[in-house]
């Protein structure tokens, strides 16, 4: 048998495979990834393909370690220095779709499932602290507090939840958005959190008590990325109606709405000291804005498809964009100039991340490879 196309099904999530038999007729065979049971034999399934798509990619603070999660229901632990892998952390009964380290710290890991759970890791030995249980659908994006004594969890069952990381227990569930969580990040200081919603809006919740501070309401689309800045006096949206737009946390008002996208905004992030922030869009490019002004400082050009995933390094002189062209780029934050093109992967790369450093890259790509780049 010799595998001939691997093809991915976004929804309902799944694989096909177009393989060719000994007597060199053709067959194919789908797998549906969302209903996989805990009888289900993925040894088979890796076998027959030799590849499930990973989802997700993440450093530790240090940078010697990043996770990738992945549809064959593990989280790998891995070793950035010899890419050698550490760990298997298994158990989920579905594709492992949000993956966190609790930095600064980096000794714990948490993993979100399709399989409406979340796990808590010990990241040395792969031990499982904790299941927990309570969303009904799928979990499709996580935090850890800046303590690391809280995680939270966002579902397309429309709710967040916020974990205790010791006992397991739920503390609180955030009732209140219409339609699937997408996005989720805690402040700074670990007593507020932003959930992004396919309501079209976004909400500021108090994580003391589990109410709504603020609900931020003036996209016209889906909500697909957000982010406080360090200080935690703004936060960000990006959505598929184009735009980006800058709220002040305090009174929950709209500062400004960027426009100059022509499709849809899939993910924001700040720099580290809040004066800048980066959008990436369907349309091919990024576009860098003054936070305070709201003006746009320069487009990032060069990419031949939409850059799904953007992120400052840490001394926000450089900015990561990972695309669907195969590559990714690193660009000058200030000029906007390209400075580096990472290329290899042979398919989509839709996550990337610099360590805290900012000396080494990680890219996670469709081609089923994760790829460590280093300065």
């Amino acid at each position: 048998m010799k595998l001939r196309r691997f093809l991915l099904r976004y929804y309902p999530p799944g694989i096909i495979l177009e393989y060719d038999l000994r007597d060199k007729s053709r067959e194919m065979k789908e797998i549906d990834l969302l209903h996989l049971t805990s009888d289900t034999d993925v040894e088979v399934l890796i076998l027959r393909a030799h590849i499930l798509p990973l989802t997700n990619c993440a450093f530790n603070k240090s940078g010697d370690k990043f996770i990738t999660g992945s549809y064959d229901r593990t989280c790998k632990v891995w070793n950035t220095i010899t890419g050698d892998e550490l760990l298997t952390l298994e158990g989920h009964r579905n594709v492992v779709y949000a993956i966190a380290f609790n930095n600064p710290f980096g000794d714990k890991i948490i993993t979100g499932s399709f399989d409406k759970t979340c796990k808590l890791w010990n990241s040395d030995n792969g031990d499982l602290y904790h299941t927990y249980r309570g969303h009904a659908t799928e979990i499709v994006c996580l935090s850890f507090n800046p303590m690391g004594t809280t995680i939270a969890t966002g579902s397309m069952d429309n709710t967040a939840r916020l974990w205790d990381t010791e006992t397991g227990e739920c503390i609180h569930t955030l009732l209140g958005h219409t339609a699937e969580i997408v996005s989720l990040n805690f402040d700074t200081h670990g007593t507020r959190i932003i959930t992004g919603s396919f309501d079209h809006t976004i909400k500021i919740w108090d994580t003391r008590n589990g109410r709504v501070a603020h609900t931020l309401s003036g996209h016209h689309g889906e909500i697909s990325s957000t982010s406080f800045n360090y200080s935690s006096d703004l936060c960000i949206s990006g959505s598929i109606d184009r735009t980006c737009k800058i709220w002040d946390v305090a009174s929950g008002q709209c500062v400004h709405t960027l426009r100059g996208h022509n499709d849809e905004i899939l993910d924001v992030a700040f720099n580290s000291t809040g004066s800048k922030l980066v959008t990436a869009s369907a349309d091919g490019t990024s576009r860098v804005f003054n936070t305070m002004t709201g003006a746009c400082q320069s487009i990032l050009i060069g990419h031949e498809g939409e850059i799904s995933k953007v992120a400052f390094n840490p001394p926000g002189s450089r900015i990561l964009t990972a695309s669907s062209d195969k590559s990714a780029r690193i660009w000058d934050a200030d000029s906007g100039d390209c400075v580096q093109i990472l290329e290899g992967h042979t398919d989509e790369i839709f996550s990337c991340a610099f360590n805290y450093h900012g000396d080494t890259v990680i890219t996670g790509s469709k081609d089923n490879t994760c790829r460590i780049w280093k300065n």
